[in-house]
């Protein structure tokens, strides 16, 4: 989440009183994260998140975003629903951008994540990826492996600005997972961002998962790769295997994984890595002026990387 669009008053109230959610009574932005626009929409009937949809957004992947956390949120999963304007529309523009109007959640997220916490996020995504399986509608992954060509060749030049060697290593790096990357895993919906802060607790318990804008149809297992990188790191880029272990031990309470699923988990945690590695990099080459936010370090992510190229099974992730 971040602020790049700024509303006016007149703007705001005509854009709220197409839903039937009450009169705006305050408004405030939310600096976290670097995607999306969002603010805190309050009302005197509640609050609510506006979202306005910038940058790597696909005006028509939000059918599939919005359909798919209204699909979620009737099946239990504790994610937001969207608010339907009077038209029954869930999706409208705002500042000649598209925006939608979710309901808000409780909690908030956790800074130093536990292996409690850990657990929890384990068996909320398996729960959320079988409440999936039967979502009618399907998006390709845009940040795999023909994503992250387009982003290395989009980095190559300054990459080494960052660090000496680094466009070479990605280059590698990005040869050989493109050579060796796992198919026939089973598929589904997969949220592919499920960072701490898109998670919210209260009393270590999951209250809530957020920002479903890079969802997409693809491996679970690259979910579960995802979620190793995100929550089972230490700040000091230490991996932490108990975290792991809860993590992967939750999921698999849940939702059994194949064995094919779990040979696969080294190489899908170094397409996890290089994919936010290249992501982070873009970001933090091409800053937007005036943002409210801080591009992430792409330093985290390399280490990360290296991190699961020296992994040669998952009994390293704490698995027996």
């Amino acid at each position: 989440m971040a602020v790049y669009t700024e509303i006016g008053d007149d703007e705001l109230r005509d854009f709220v009183a197409q839903y039937d959610i009450g009169a705006v009574t305050g408004l405030k932005g939310i600096a976290e994260g670097v995607e999306n626009t969002n603010y805190l929409l309050q009302t005197d009937r509640g609050s609510y998140i506006l979202t306005i949809y910038e940058k790597r957004v696909d005006p028509k992947d939000l059918p599939f975003f919005l359909g798919l956390l209204d699909h979620l949120s009737t099946r239990g999963v504790p994610c937001p629903s969207t608010i339907h304007g009077r038209d029954g529309k869930a999706l409208r523009q705002i500042a000649g951008k598209p925006a939608a109007v979710q309901t808000f959640l409780q909690g908030i997220w956790p800074k130093r994540p536990t292996a409690v916490h850990c657990g929890e996020v384990g068996a909320a995504l398996a729960r959320m990826h079988l409440a999936g399986r039967d979502y009618p509608n399907t998006r390709p992954n845009a940040l795999s492996i023909d994503g992250w060509a387009v982003l290395v060749d989009a980095t190559a030049a300054r990459a080494d600005h960052v660090a000496a060697g680094l466009g070479a290593e990605i280059a590698r790096e990005f040869e050989y997972l493109s050579e060796h990357w796992p198919a026939d895993l089973p598929v589904g919906v997969i949220h592919a961002d499920l960072f701490p802060d898109n998670v919210f607790f209260m009393d270590d318990k999951l209250t809530g998962l957020i920002d479903f804008y890079f969802a997409c149809t693809d491996a679970l297992a690259y979910d579960l790769a995802i979620c190793l990188n995100a929550w089972c790191f230490e700040r000091s880029t230490e991996f932490n295997i108990t975290k792991a272990r809860r993590l992967l031990s939750a999921y698999r309470q849940v939702r059994p994984v194949g064995d094919d699923e779990l040979a696969a988990l080294p190489l899908l945690a170094r397409g996890s890595a290089l994919r936010f590695l290249l992501t982070r990099l873009y970001d933090w080459l091409n800053q937007v002026d005036g943002a409210m936010v801080k591009p992430k370090d792409p330093m985290e992510y390399l280490h990360k990387m290296r991190f699961h190229r020296r992994i040669d099974g998952p009994g390293a992730y704490g698995l027996e």
